[in-house]
């Protein structure tokens, strides 16, 4: 065995270097690690740096020397010249190993070394609350450029400049947040709008019984809000109020920039208080005063209508009107199925017309109901189609008879999707207008202090790969005349 290969050189070396770079990860976790121009401050570190490796290399170098030179005693002469000629090879080895350390300590100290005055802070309860939002966004949302902008770099910029001394403040904070992925569909729900959010998709809800939404591009440079739904038998039903009717004011106040939700916040309120409304009905402009009311949220009414013909026996159709998509929309479907079923019924009618969604669950089960096999909708994002929601037939009870769907520009949301599952799977026939046109989906998560946050998570389209939103919309929902 050489004696110079014992030598730690290379041990050296990966020490110091340690010592460097673990000298660098403290300075980094207290904040002293950033550009500066205090040239004395670095280059008093760059001293003592350089110092400390001297010190290591002396010693290391002292403590080699005295076991090199046991090794020489304990050789022959024949064997010196080798060791010499060893020991000059470590001489060079030696200087390597330095001038690396050297260039390595420059490299390190490049990074302008200096102490730093940056504050620390520990996080309150109402930060905690912000990033709350800030990951349900950052898991949920579908847009992972989130509008384009850095979506980490945001939540390290409103930790440090937005304030939120208060829930109040941190509420606002949130709101500020939400405002920069530009969807208006994305938005904060306080803790009493998150149960008033909530009461309405389990069946009970106090206002005028509307739906209200954007205008679309059909519409042309409509200002107000469009009417897409008023509950059958509301206020606003009772008062002639119907599908594309414009809302231009709410108790005198303009709707030109306010937010459907804000809105619908505006027409909720206790039972048997009044709101005010100005109304556009094509050319004419009405001013209306609707008394809010309990709204009955049963999703589901049938009837059995039969069809005089020639023959002793009439055709026998059952007719079922589906409103909203609530927890109990599907298992009302079914109910109402089994009972015109007990009549001998031979056909079906599927009225959605001023349907204007709900609970996407809720349409998925809806459509099981009518299919025996296929694809209900695809679930996409930016890189294309996330989730695929299908059926084997095994929830299906009404999959053979003739079935007509109703369907007009009232129609929206989970109710095109049941839609376009039904008639790209063959399944029925529509009949109608084009519908509203809403294709994308969004998820209701609580946050921990009770409030909410709806996020769009997703866009679908049909089994047939068409867009929903606002585009397919008017292919989907096309008049069609019964095959014979």
């Amino acid at each position: 065995v050489h004696p110079w290969k014992s030598f730690p050189g290379k041990k050296i070396e990966a020490r110091l270097l340690c010592r460097i770079l673990c000298k660098r990860t403290n300075l980094e976790h207290s904040g002293s690690w950033r550009s500066s121009t205090n040239a004395i401050c670095k280059h008093k570190f760059v001293f003592h740096a350089l110092c400390r490796l001297d010190k290591n290399f002396t010693s290391q170098s002292g403590l080699f020397a005295i076991r090199h030179g046991h090794l020489l005693r304990s050789w022959n002469t024949s064997s010196h010249q080798k060791v010499i000629s060893h020991s000059q090879k470590i001489r060079e080895h030696f200087s390597v190993v330095f001038v690396r350390l050297v260039a390595a300590m420059l490299l390190v100290t490049s990074a302008s070394v200096a102490l730093s005055n940056t504050r620390s802070w520990a996080l309150s309860e109402e930060n905690l609350l912000f990033l709350e939002a800030w990951r349900t966004i950052d898991r949920a949302y579908i847009d992972k450029t989130f509008n384009g902008q850095s979506w980490f770099r945001y939540r390290e910029d409103a930790l440090r400049n937005e304030p939120m001394n208060n829930r109040e403040e941190t509420y606002m904070a949130i709101r500020k947040m939400l405002a920069t992925l530009n969807d208006p569909f994305t938005r904060f729900l306080e803790p009493e709008k998150f149960k008033s959010l909530r009461s309405g998709t389990q069946g009970a809800l106090t206002g005028v019984g509307l739906s209200i939404g954007y205008p679309t591009e059909s519409e042309g440079s409509r200002t107000g809000l469009v009417v897409i739904s008023a509950t059958p038998g509301g206020p606003a039903n009772q008062a002639g109020i119907s599908s594309g009717d414009i809302i231009l004011e709410i108790d005198n106040a303009s709707t030109e920039s306010v937010g459907i939700y804000e809105a619908a916040e505006r027409l909720q309120g206790p039972e048997g208080s009044s709101v005010e409304l100005t109304v556009q009905t094509g050319p004419e402009i009405k001013h209306l005063t609707l008394t809010r009311a309990k709204i009955s949220l049963n999703p589901v009414k049938s009837r059995l209508c039969e069809v005089p013909g020639s023959e002793k026996n009439y055709p026998k159709i059952g007719y079922i009107k589906l409103t909203s998509f609530n927890q109990k929309a599907s298992a009302a479907v079914k109910e109402a199925i089994d009972t015109l079923r007990s009549n001998n019924v031979n056909a079906f009618v599927l009225d959605l017309r001023d349907n204007s969604g709900g609970l996407f669950p809720e349409g998925i089960e809806t459509a099981k109901i009518w299919l025996d096999k296929g694809v209900i909708v695809y679930i996409c994002d930016n890189r294309g189609v996330r989730d695929i929601y299908d059926t084997d037939g095994s929830s299906a009870i009404a999959a053979s008879e003739p079935l007509a769907v109703l369907v007009n520009k009232g129609t929206a949301s989970a109710s095109e999707i049941l839609a376009g599952a039904l008639k790209d799977n063959k399944r029925a026939v529509l009949f109608g207008e084009p519908t509203y046109g809403k294709g994308k989906i969004q998820s209701v998560f609580q946050l921990s202090d009770g409030s909410g946050l709806a996020v769009t998570v997703a866009r679908y389209e049909t089994p047939g790969h068409n867009d929903i939103n606002k585009v397919y919309c008017r292919s989907l929902c096309i008049s069609l005349a019964l095959s014979p």
